[in-house]
């Protein structure tokens, strides 16, 4: 029995289950995405690739009325899993390191409500672009004006990737501790709250980068793995803050050669 437990405690210690746990979810989600085991927003479509175009998903979503929306928000809510939980394994194993006097079964509950939280609030950010859609169809604009459209959303990620409060929010996002305990709660409801107040956090750091997604096509592979890219090591390597800052100034050079290559 002692060797037995031994093995169990020496299990649980030396292999990082939450971050097991949280990369087969991730994996999960990109499975879901490349294999498009979801019904598409729009349902059943003669050119499967469409739906990596430009405002097409959200177009299809909000032609089909709350079902396409639904959709599109399941949706939404998977890539938000796939692309932003691999770089969240240091904040969640370290909110289980804040957790004190509990059992692991109100651990694991409270560790549960603080990650679905976190994965809930992205999934909430899935309605502003269908409610951009719904004023201005980008599908039609970036068809019609793809240069405009291309230059002015990268001088607006620009602009925010050299501003103050991504940084306040990187901050936070590269050094989760100081917020964790200074905002932690007790229990479920704790652990809700406390998810949701650094989820703006992270929402406020990363959601120029979800912008430009949903302009080049919000379900285009290969600008969601760049994204997630991106995004991952500007919260997880010790010159993130420089590549934040680096990829603000290409992306206003960038724009800028666009914008002036539309007008000529």
């Amino acid at each position: 029995m002692h060797i037995r437990d031994s093995l169990r405690n020496r299990f649980f210690t030396d292999v990082p289950i939450i971050a097991l746990v949280t990369y087969l979810l991730a994996l999960l989600g990109w499975l879901v995405i490349i294999n498009r085991w979801l019904p598409m927003p729009g349902g059943a479509m003669d050119t499967p690739m469409q739906m990596s175009e430009p405002g097409v998903p959200e177009a299809m979503a909000l032609s089909n009325g709350l079902t396409g929306v639904g959709l599109y928000l399941l949706m939404w809510a998977v890539m938000m899993i796939a692309m932003m939980y691999p770089s969240s394994v240091p904040l969640f194993r370290l909110y289980y390191k804040t957790i004190e006097g509990a059992t692991k079964t109100q651990k694991a509950a409270r560790l549960g409500a603080f990650m679905g939280t976190y994965a809930l609030v992205w999934t909430v950010t899935g309605i502003v672009p269908l409610v951009v859609n719904t004023m201005v169809p980008l599908a039609t604009i970036a068809d019609q004006y793809a240069g405009f459209l291309m230059g002015g959303t990268l001088l607006l990620l620009a602009g925010y990737q050299l501003s103050s409060y991504k940084y306040r929010c990187l901050r936070y996002c590269r050094s989760p501790l100081s917020l964790l305990m200074s905002r932690h709660r007790p229990g479920v409801r704790g652990a809700i709250r406390t998810s949701w107040e650094f989820s703006l956090f992270c929402v406020g750091c990363c959601w120029a980068l979800f912008v430009f997604m949903v302009v080049v096509g919000s379900m285009n592979i290969v600008w969601m793995a760049l994204i997630t890219l991106a995004l991952s090591l500007e919260r997880g390597v010790a010159w993130g803050d420089r590549l934040a800052r680096g990829t603000g100034v290409v992306a206003g050079i960038v724009g800028i050669a666009i914008l002036v290559i539309s007008v000529i």
